[in-house]
């Protein structure tokens, strides 16, 4: 039997027969393109190609593509585990061409393979081709279907819809029919008793779709309309893990060696095993969830793993967001299902790294600092699944402590429940605020402990079922939108179509050796987010450099028909340049200045080849694990992170700085050279994790014996441009990486001016010692022996008031009370004389004021014989009494809260209230 490895190797060398060009995968997270996440289909890295933005180094190329579908259209993340063939991370096989071959080719290579190559049973294959659609007047693919009847019998060409069996890439763009082939994996007899192309994209487990074709040959508009594209391209995808499925003759994808190896992990680290016949019985209990368990945590380590090797930490926005939810996923299974409680996920990944090492070698050279990463958010997300389940538990047992109680939850939701006594019995407060009935969990508190706690929504229902309850899942769900909703209003840009000047002219950068040039505008359109209008505008060559590789895009201005445009960006889209302008005139045909703001650029250049100075001595200095695992470089300074498991002592930093400093007296040239991928990396070239290189790159050179990295990035001359270079602050940003951020250049000396000012005022203040330090030193020793006799003092103070509040302290209806305006420093000294006075007193209420710079502060306290007699609390007592006669607020314990205030006009009133009371 073929394994895995084999099946994607015999795919690759099967399209570099039929001429394609094998490319590697790009990373799993995506750069420079705003309408994606994730590279979620192979062609994602090609999309440049097909939108004519960028010319394809080679017509026919063929790869294996990362890819991860968990958000947006594409999310499959409910069914991983449950069904047999749904992931989040999965491989991609794909054969493209770039206006070279179409239909006839694509369907007959695609055949050859499955059949001859892989030996697929042809009884057992499909195929489906677009039917047309009469709203978007296309007709029928009567191409793709002439081609298919010549290895294959008419009746297994089955006619599909728009929805599956036309292509787009989105709302606008390229897009176009397409031919999918399924397979059917029932059994002989399964198979004799219904006919498979009655199941055909009928969502059924063992007839699958393994093989799409899409003929991209029409681009979709703003307003819905098609045009033709002026060459027509081929975009394949096979979905690895289904194939190898299919070809190692298995029901499921999870028992293929693709999973199987992961899986094995998994039990003997938890001490159960994989039932894999427990995944087609639900009724089972247990065991179907211990199945499904073991197949999410298989399926999730590679998601996590691949995309934190590719450059994207967990965090709790965008794409990070995403990460550390699958991670959490993945924690809950084995939390809840296999009983295991401590970190598992970052145990597997030795097992992931040396599977794919010859595939996707990346992980397995980042091993140590991916498996840091993941333990860590397995830890912190342990603590807090650990305070949701209490946070959960407290409140059932609320719940069933006061079953009258028809709703326990408000927004302000805390350790104590709202509640009010009533007749001797405890009663929610406003109960009428949520219809909630008895064993119903609110969806206010369910989105509470999964926006909160990171608990999602089915383990709050499983949580629920066990003891007989259920979750309000549709106030859940309104709750999610709500949130949603407010997400997607914060980032909703409205873009409208390309409005296009010139379609054949190129859009080239030329910015590395002119800061301005002559050029025109080659196509511009109008854009909307949060209201505001704004106009992005693409040149046919442009000296702006478009923000990449951390160093921010360029600003400046064009000139056209005496009119200027203010550039205030520059980013890339795929492959496109965008100049962004809040404003632009009606015409823009005709020639255009284009001219870079030369001053920031030059900053900005000087703070990106300090930042690879930065680099090269990292490593010299901490050791060859640190790499660079995020950037940032401006005109104003540098921000530069990097892999490592401590902090940076100072006396590192000092080494780093005298080091880079060093570099920069020296004057070293900077080289920039353009050359093959493979002889840059033979001379030691840095290649960054994350990064798509092609196969010619430029490489930066700081001297060869230091500092040679792959950027694209603009550089100064000479270090000597440089200056001065100082590190201003080193933090911690995630589990295993640190943070340094620096100036250099103008930036640096204007650092040093704002350091020795602040040096001349403290040394003017201090009279002008001759040791300054000293002086300092000996101020704070002063200070700190000023503070312990102010604090004796205030304790003596306070001591003697207290006695003289116990003595003046009234019985009333058998309660002492004691009520005092007082003259004190600060409000914790009327916290404290309340505390303390519990130790005198029994049965007793106690409220203190005073007026403290001119804001009203109060204490009150009581003991819990009060509270019963009264059914009330110290809260209650701040809240209902207190709080409007100082225009304040407060809370507290229920024997002890406090207040403060801005008036302080009613304090003596606020005794009088309190006394009232009894």
């Amino acid at each position: 039997m073929l394994t895995s490895a084999e099946i994607r190797k015999q795919f690759l060398d099967f399209f570099q027969s039929k001429g394609h060009h094998i490319v590697p995968s790009a990373p799993i997270v995506v750069k420079n393109d705003p309408t994606l996440l994730f590279t979620n289909a192979g062609m994602n890295q090609f999309k440049d190609y097909f939108l004519g933005n960028k010319k394809a180094p080679y017509t026919r190329v063929a790869d294996t593509q990362k890819c991860l579908r968990v958000s947006g259209k594409h999310n499959d993340l409910e069914e991983v585990g449950v069904d047999t063939y749904h992931h989040t991370m999965f491989e991609m096989l794909g054969n493209w061409s770039f206006g070279d071959y179409f239909k006839a080719e694509a369907i007959a290579w695609s055949w050859e393979l499955l059949t001859e190559v892989y030996k697929l049973d042809k009884d057992r294959l499909y195929v489906t081709i677009f039917e047309g659609d009469v709203k978007e007047n296309l007709p029928k693919d009567e191409e793709a279907y002439n081609e298919w009847k010549k290895v294959i019998a008419e009746d297994r060409i089955l006619l599909g819809n728009k929805k599956d069996n036309f292509w787009e890439m989105g709302d606008t763009g390229p897009c176009g029919p397409c031919t999918e082939i399924h397979v059917d994996c029932r059994t002989d007899e399964e198979r004799k008793a219904v006919d498979g192309k009655t199941l055909v994209n009928n969502d059924h487990p063992q007839v699958i779709e393994i093989w799409n074709n899409v003929f991209i040959q029409f681009n979709r508009l703003k307003d819905g309309s098609l045009e033709p594209l002026p060459a027509k391209h081929v975009d394949t995808g096979m979905g690895f893990e289904r194939l190898v499925r299919v070809i190692q003759n298995n029901t499921s994808n999870y028992d293929t060696d693709v999973f199987t190896g992961t899986i094995a992990a998994t039990e003997n680290i938890v001490g159960k095993k994989y039932n894999a016949t427990a995944i087609n019985s639900p009724s089972t209990g247990g065991s179907w969830r211990e199945a499904v368990a073991f197949r999410v945590i298989a399926d999730h380590i590679r998601a996590i793993s691949f995309t934190i090797a590719d450059g994207q930490l967990p965090s709790n926005t965008g794409a990070g967001y995403v990460i550390r939810r699958i991670l959490r996923r993945a924690v809950r299974y084995y939390y809840s299902y296999l009983d295991y409680k401590q970190p598992l996920l970052h145990q597997l990944l030795p097992v992931i790294a040396k599977q794919f090492a010859n595939v996707f070698p990346e992980l397995e050279q980042q091993l140590d600092f991916v498996s840091k990463v993941v333990k860590e958010e397995e830890d912190a997300f342990l603590k807090t699944l650990g305070k949701g389940i209490t946070k959960f538990n407290s409140y059932i047992n609320f719940r069933e402590q006061f079953p009258e109680a028809t709703h326990a939850y408000n927004e302000e939701l805390g350790d104590e429940f709202p509640y009010d006594i009533q007749e001797g019995k405890k009663v929610i407060v406003n109960p009428q605020s949520l219809e909630v009935t008895q064993k119903t969990i609110p969806g206010k508190f369910a989105f509470e402990l999964t926006d909160t706690y990171g608990f999602p929504i089915d383990l709050t229902e499983l949580m629920a079922k066990e003891i007989g309850w259920k979750v309000d899942v549709k106030e859940f769900e309104k709750e999610l939108a709500k949130q949603k909703s407010r997400s997607r209003a914060a980032t909703a840009i409205d873009t409208e179509d390309w409005i296009v000047l010139d379609e054949y002219a190129l859009n080239e950068f030329v910015g590395y050796d002119s800061m301005e040039i002559q050029t025109k505008v080659t196509k511009y359109r109008k854009v909307k987010a949060k209201g505001k209008e704004a106009f992005q505008i693409v040149l046919e060559a442009t000296p702006f450099y478009a923000e990449s590789g951390g160093q921010v895009g360029d600003t400046g201005k064009l000139l056209l028909n005496n009119e200027e445009i203010i550039i205030t960006d520059t980013k890339k889209e795929n492959n496109l340049i965008i100049h962004f302008a809040d404003s632009i005139p009606a015409d823009l045909n005709g020639e255009v200045f284009a001219k870079v703001d030369v001053t920031k650029r030059k900053a900005t250049e000087v703070h990106h080849s300090a930042t690879h100075l930065l680099h090269a001595a990292l490593r010299k200095v901490l050791g060859t694990h640190v790499a660079q695992k995020g950037s940032l470089v401006n005109n104003e300074h540098l921000r530069f992170d990097f892999s490592h498991f401590a902090k940076v002592t100072d006396e590192e930093i000092a080494q780093i700085e005298i080091l880079v400093n060093e570099k920069i007296r020296t004057n070293i040239p900077v080289v920039i050279k353009q050359m093959h991928k493979d002889e840059a990396i033979a001379m030691g070239a840095m290649a960054l994790f994350g990064e798509k290189y092609g196969d010619t790159v430029r490489v930066v050179i700081i001297d060869p014996h230091y500092s040679i990295e792959l950027c694209g990035g603009t550089h100064v001359c000479n270090t000597g441009e440089l200056g001065f270079f100082k590190i201003k602050h080193e933090s911690a940003v995630a589990a295993g990486v640190r943070r340094i951020e620096a100036v250099s250049g103008k930036a640096a000396e204007e650092l040093i001016a704002e350091q020795f000012e602040t040096l001349g005022v403290i040394r003017e203040t201090l009279k002008n010692p001759k040791e300054i330090q000293k002086s300092v030193e000996n101020l704070v020793t002063e200070n700190n022996e000023l503070k312990k006799k102010v604090e004796s003092l205030e304790a003596k103070q306070l001591a003697a008031i207290k006695s003289e509040l116990v003595d003046k302290a009234q019985i009333i209806n058998g309660f002492n009370f004691i009520g005092e305006v007082l003259e004190v420093s600060n409000a914790d000294a009327l916290k404290k004389l309340s505390f303390d006075l519990k130790t005198s007193l029994n049965n007793y209420i106690v409220v203190l004021a005073a007026n403290i710079e001119g804001k009203a502060s109060v204490a009150v306290s009581m003991d819990d014989n009060f509270i019963a007699a009264k059914n009330t609390d110290a809260p209650k007592i701040i809240k209902e009494h207190i709080a409007p006669l100082i225009k304040g607020g407060g809370g507290g314990q229920k024997t002890l809260a406090t207040a403060g205030g801005q008036d302080t006009s009613n304090l003596q009133q606020v005794i009088e209230k309190v006394k009232a009371l009894l």
